[in-house]
């Protein structure tokens, strides 16, 4: 089974640490998605679960990256302000969407610069893919070609986002002690399934 590799610059909320069971919520400040879904979900989940799940919301930004900032993390865990299409969203529909608080520790991925494109890390992401640890060395090259070549498109890198290829915000990852994966998914799954995920493994 994978491992997560579970990188923060700095904890902003809380108190985590690693224990028998814990729930990864990754997202950006920049996600109306996150806020509509998974935010609601995983405030519900902490505080039915939190004697028996260690939770973890990790702010990142792998996009927009003006709005998906530790700045702006920080604002909205101080103040409660929105920003970008999160904000535009939010007082498009005044009335239906109202932010709801945060009780979940919260912590901001490790932004990194292009100094991360090392072939160590290189290697790592390729790891992730099926057939890697199997292909010919010509086939590794030219697929590590391809991983640098992405990598060098981005002016910003976040570590947990990019070594373990997340596809995108909201991304949910239940893992264990030693940082197994025992479950993970991208995007919204409702509230009766994910508690139903949860459930299982308790």
């Amino acid at each position: 089974m994978k491992k997560l590799r579970l990188e923060y610059s700095s904890l902003l909320q809380g108190e985590f640490s690693a224990g028998k069971r814990n729930l990864l919520f990754t997202f950006q400040v920049n996600c109306p998605g996150c806020f509509f879904y998974g935010f609601p979900s995983v405030n519900t989940l902490f505080n039915k679960y939190s004697e028996q799940i260690n939770f973890l919301g990790l702010s990142t930004a792998f996009e927009d990256f003006q709005f998906n900032t530790l700045e702006n993390t920080k604002l909205l865990l101080d103040e409660k302000k929105l920003v970008g299409e999160t904000k535009k969203a939010f007082d498009a529909h005044p009335d239906e969407l109202q932010l709801s608080d945060i009780d979940f520790p919260i912590a901001m991925d490790v932004l990194r610069d292009k100094t991360f494109i090392t072939q160590e890390n290189i290697t790592y992401i390729g790891s992730r893919f099926a057939n890697y640890d199997q292909a010919s060395a010509i086939e590794r090259e030219q697929f590590d070609h391809k991983i640098r070549d992405y990598l060098n498109t981005n002016p910003i890198i976040p570590v947990t986002f990019t070594l373990n290829q997340f596809r995108g915000t909201p991304t949910f990852v239940l893992f264990d002690n030693e940082h197994t994966i025992l479950e993970h998914w991208f995007g919204h799954k409702p509230y009766e399934e994910v508690e139903h995920i949860i459930k299982n493994w308790l």
